[in-house]
């Protein structure tokens, strides 16, 4: 970046007063976004109060609208709903509720509020911020207020973030809230898949999502289901035929159970309502399957926030504030949302505009224009289900002669089966023959490789670590055999799942090529690793699995140190020279400290660390958490730092330290995890038929160019496929990271968070952009 950094030092709250509240639905991550929100604003020297129970607490007032202090918020992250209560309002529909909301706002001068809600409750808050003169003006004829109040809180700034977990508001990829209902949704699933092979079942699973079906589609995708049923894409005429054909064949295909999921919005092409019920009693009737429906109601709403929401919802907090700083009377009021890795900032008003096109395309039977409003990341979802969900017959599956090979290197991590259960299945339909090398580079040098058929991959994205096996073994020694290999099985492309050593691999693969025309084939690097160490790429398959492990274990540890009072823990987390996982756990855990290898430290910084926590110990919250990157520093050890916290801290607080260890390499993928492999795997395998295509002359593949051997990655707010060649010059061999790594601009985050100083360039932020409709043909090449 060549711009100069923008600090928000500059930025002042002095004399400000933000309110903040949650209205509309409760959604897990709220009380995250509440904590950001009380603690960037206190530290920016504003007044912060909450508004207890929505809208009806700001017409109530009195001791509904409360200011607040940095302990307010303490140990709220990891608590689901939201602890300052949303309550549905009809007074402040009327223009006297919004005059008595009004006047008790500004006999606390309040002209900031961050709304946190759906898009209700945000259109109710820009009517509230475009009648507000007017308001002021008739409070002052009735006498309740003064001229000199109505010029000093002249104008009211609104920023909302969007709290729903139906993920149902145009111009964000996620609400807030939305991945932790994924995390209930593929909890259940995975509970009821094992009952249901026990007894060959069939389950209807009816998830919340009355105008949208997100939860509903990417669960499905996150578990394999036979069929979904959403209200964007309703199934065509005669679709209770194919459902009955497709669930009696997967048996056939000795699947012993099925899994439907029906969004509680799902409707028919004539707009007819399509219940779990009717679905049941349709298999019943026609295929005697014996058939259980489930309908998981508020579960969905209910749990801890997932790691992903809590880091979602501190950073839009965070934003809130920097918006309600910036904010001019001319500004509209906005939105802070989500778009690929990136926190924007776009008109309210636009996006609830598009929000209410969808609902508005949909009732009118514009099913294929509904879907492309819904945004880039719906439309993806919905192609790669299709992709993925139904095996035409043999027949109509074109030939290409191609043979494809996928094998994992590295170390396993959670979502490799599910990209290779895409992969091969993408490549099949395709039409080309898919291939699966046993153990990595060593099993492939001994000939361990196998022809993979659609139905072996059945059941593979619930599964955690590798199926196939997986070494780190990388292929310079064994080239020859390799190679040996390629020819003898007529290998054309290859997939290449893992880490850094999937990286390093094909680098050393792309540089034998003069010596091995084998290896002059279409090669694809799918970034999977929890360590998320691998350059091209902000987010590698594996790591949000594991963040939530951490995040899982530091909660379970933070409950424990509650009890016993002034306690510190050190944790170390694994992660090779990366601090990513170490970085992101202590924002999501709600941690004092993280220390990582990126971000130097030295024995001062040990000694201000301890004094931070000591009075910490002074104040109502009584225990501190600490996270370790493995390979921070060879000196500063976990020991080293546990003894020198336990020697400083005598007589304010004892301390214990966890070493985490290879509990975060296990476990069932996460829903992003699934659905994120499943994504890039399908998208690879496109390239690589692409690049096939290409390179094809005179009866072989040959393939020799930089850009044949690529590495697909997510940079920013795009997939894209890049050389490794060209990724050389963006990595630090020796520590195995790359460069330069995004979330090192969280880290000023954490510690704000934490109550430490800190200097925070906010030069990615503050533009107001605009909702963008995108073309089709964006879909396919852009967003996650």
């Amino acid at each position: 970046m060549d711009h100069q950094p923008k600090f928000f030092e500059n930025l002042s709250g002095t004399g400000k007063a933000i309110g903040v509240l949650t209205s509309g639905g409760d959604a897990q991550g709220m009380n995250a976004a509440v904590r950001a929100v009380v603690r960037m604003g206190i530290y920016v020297k504003a007044k912060v109060y909450f508004v207890y129970e929505g809208y009806q607490g700001m017409v109530d007032g009195g001791d509904n609208i409360v200011e607040v202090s940095w302990e307010s918020v303490s140990s709220i992250l990891q608590v689901g709903g939201t602890v300052i209560g949303s309550a549905r309002c009809k007074s402040f529909r009327t223009r006297e509720g919004r005059l008595q909301a009004a006047y008790n706002l500004v006999q606390r001068g309040i002209t900031n509020l961050c709304v946190i809600g759906g898009d209700g409750s945000l259109t109710g808050a820009n009517l509230f911020r475009e009648e507000w003169s007017g308001l002021l003006e008739e409070l002052a004829q009735k006498g309740k207020i003064d001229e000199e109040a109505v010029k000093k809180y002249a104008y009211l700034n609104i920023v909302g973030m969007v709290g729903s977990i139906d993920n149902d508001f145009c111009g964000t990829d996620m609400t807030i809230g939305t991945d932790s209902a994924l995390h209930r949704i593929i909890e259940v699933v995975d509970a009821i898949m094992t009952t249901a092979q026990s007894h060959q079942r069939t389950f209807v699973l009816e998830v919340m999502g009355r105008h949208c079906g997100y939860l509903a589609l990417v669960s499905a995708l996150a578990c394999g289901a036979d069929w979904v049923f959403i209200p964007e894409y309703p199934p065509e005429e005669g679709w209770e035929d194919t459902m009955c054909v497709k669930l009696s064949e997967n048996r056939a295909r000795k699947k012993r159970l099925n899994i439907i999921i029906v969004a509680e919005g799902a409707i028919d092409c004539h707009n007819k309502p399509i219940t779990s019920e009717k679905v049941k009693d349709l298999v019943v009737q026609r295929l005697g399957f014996d058939t259980r429906v489930t309908i998981l109601g508020h579960v969905q709403r209910g749990g801890t926030p997932s790691a992903f929401d809590r880091i979602l919802a501190s950073r839009m907090g965070v934003e809130a504030v920097l918006a309600l700083l910036e904010a001019t009377p001319a500004t509209p009021a906005c939105v802070v949302s989500l778009s690929g890795n990136q926190a924007v900032r776009l008109p309210l008003m636009e996006c609830v505009q598009m929000t209410q096109e969808v609902q508005k395309a949909m009732d009118e039977g514009r099913f294929v224009e509904a879907v492309r409003l819904r945004g880039r990341s719906f439309e993806n979802n919905l192609n790669t289900y299709k992709l993925l969900s139904h095996k035409k017959p043999d027949a109509e599956l074109p030939k290409t002669n191609f043979n494809v090979a996928v094998l994992n290197v590295g170390a396993p991590a959670a979502g490799m089966n599910a990209a290779v259960r895409a992969a091969v299945r993408v490549g099949i339909t395709e039409g080309h023959k898919m291939f699966a090398v046993i153990d990595g580079f060593e099993g492939f040098a001994r000939g361990k490789i196998k022809e993979i058929s659609w139905g072996d991959v059945g059941g593979w994205t619930g599964q955690g670590g590798s199926i196939l096996g997986t070494k780190r073994t990388l292929p310079a020694k064994y080239l020859e055999k390799i190679a040996d290999q390629m020819r003898t099985n007529n290998i054309n492309a290859l997939m290449v799942i893992g880490g850094f050593e999937a990286y390093e691999s094909c680098l050393q693969l792309h540089e034998a090529r003069s010596r091995f025309e084998e290896f002059c084939v279409p090669i694809c690097v799918l970034p999977a690793t929890i360590s998320n160490n691998v350059p091209g790429t902000d987010f590698s398959i594996g790591a949000d699995t594991s963040l939530n492990a951490i995040v899982e274990t530091c909660d379970r540890i933070k409950q424990s140190a509650s009890g016993t009072k002034r306690r510190v823990f050190i944790i170390e987390t694994m992660g090779g020279f990366c601090g990513y996982l170490a970085n992101m756990g202590a924002l999501a855990a709600g941690a004092d400290a993280a220390y990582i290898f990126e971000e130097q430290f030295d024995i001062r910084e040990l000694q201000a660390n301890v004094e931070h926590l000591t009075e910490k110990m002074k104040t109502s919250i009584q225990r501190g958490l600490v996270l370790r990157n493995e390979n921070c520093n060879e000196n500063y050890t976990t020991d080293f730092i546990y003894q020198l916290y336990s020697e400083e801290g005598k007589g304010v607080f004892d301390c214990r330290k966890n070493v985490l260890g290879h509990m975060q390499q296990g476990g069932a993928p996460s829903p992003f995890d699934r659905n994120f492999g499943t994504k890039i795997s399908a998208k690879a395998m496109q390239w690589i038929s692409k690049k096939l295509k290409e390179t094809y002359r005179k009866g072989k593949v040959f393939a020799n160019t930089d850009d044949s051997v690529c590495l697909l990655g997510m940079r920013r707010r795009n997939l894209v496929f890049q050389p490794v060649a060209e990724l050389k010059t963006e990595t630090d061999f020796v520590h195995r990271i790359p460069k330069e790594q995004w979330w090192l601009k969280l880290r000023p985050l954490m510690k704000i968070l934490a109550k430490y100083k800190t200097s925070y360039d906010v030069s990615d932020s503050g533009q107001l952009e605009h909702v963008a409709i995108h073309s089709p043909k964006e879909a396919e090449t852009g967003a996650i």
